[in-house]
């Protein structure tokens, strides 16, 4: 097992509240990447824009760090250019589902062998607290003053039926059970959403560590991952919520499969020397 301290970046000063579950997530993180003995080199780690975001910011492999709600569609670009990379997406329930909610739900859809974390402690940690799309009904912000009015996002179940090949959701104050689900979800060859509960110390006082504990658990070992219609009815439990695995289907082609480029020749299109005829072809047929 290689040392996560592989993945950290000297003296790095991390702008996060103290006591924030973004922490613990990147603990995770980097543990899970060296417990697969990745060399940051392998590893490309892609975010938008908010707390979450600036995960990559603080550890040593290639990141991009983009625009609000564009990581995914960065990140499956990233993969198709070139598929030997391990390419992670992560940013908050604002940034994912928000923001990049018309890119969460066609990433499904296209099925990128990419990993994509997501940070969701129901508010908007960056922009002082407002309601995120996750915000359970009800709920006192700064902006929502008389309580939130809308019905929240279920993420889980959303991926599930538009045909997520890989679901599971984790506790920030877990950090060997959510590392485990990131490297089951690094592992899984397509799209793989883990959706980590991470409290907000700073703007969500109700869903706090101690209410998360309490209103999570574990799934059993006994849990068929591969019924999907069980998944969707773990998914859409509210009372106490489902840790684990919920769904994952295996053997279905990605993304870059669909592109037709790779099955011949692995070399990464970066690497590629241009066919300078068929360029020349391409330009005169568009004069």
């Amino acid at each position: 097992m290689t040392d996560p301290r592989i993945f950290d970046l000297p003296e790095a000063d991390l702008a996060w509240c103290p006591g924030c579950g973004d922490f613990k997530i990147l603990e995770a993180l980097k543990k899970a990447l060296a417990d697969m003995d990745m060399a940051p080199e392998d590893v490309v780690v892609v975010s938008g824009i908010g707390q979450a975001a600036k995960t990559p910011h603080f550890m040593k492999c290639n990141f991009l760090n983009g625009l609000h709600g564009r990581a995914l569609s960065h990140a499956t670009g990233v993969k198709a250019a070139n598929p030997k990379l391990t390419v992670v997406a992560v940013g908050g329930d604002g940034d994912m589902y928000g923001e990049g909610g018309n890119h969460f739900l066609h990433t499904v859809r296209r099925n990128p062998d990419i990993a994509n974390f997501v940070y969701n402690n129901m508010v908007y940690g960056l922009t002082k607290g407002q309601a995120s799309p996750t915000s359970p009904k009800g709920m006192v912000t700064p902006v929502q003053t008389r309580g939130v009015s809308s019905e929240p996002v279920n993420p889980l179940a959303l991926a599930i039926v538009q045909g997520a090949t890989f679901v599971a959701r984790a506790f920030s104050g877990d950090v060997d059970h959510t590392a485990e689900m990131m490297k089951a979800a690094i592992e899984h060859r397509g799209y793989a959403l883990v959706d980590i509960f991470q409290p907000c110390v700073s703007f969500n006082k109700t869903n706090t560590f101690k209410w998360f504990k309490d209103h999570t658990y574990r799934l059993e070992d006994e849990h068929d991952s591969s019924n999907r219609s069980a998944a969707l009815s773990l998914a859409m439990e509210t009372e106490r919520f489902p840790l684990g695995i919920l769904y994952r289907e295996e053997g279905r082609p990605t993304f870059e499969d669909s592109l037709g480029i790779y099955e011949k020749d692995d070399t990464p299109l970066h690497r590629r020397s241009p066919d300078v005829d068929k360029v020349r072809e391409t330009i005169d047929s568009m004069t």
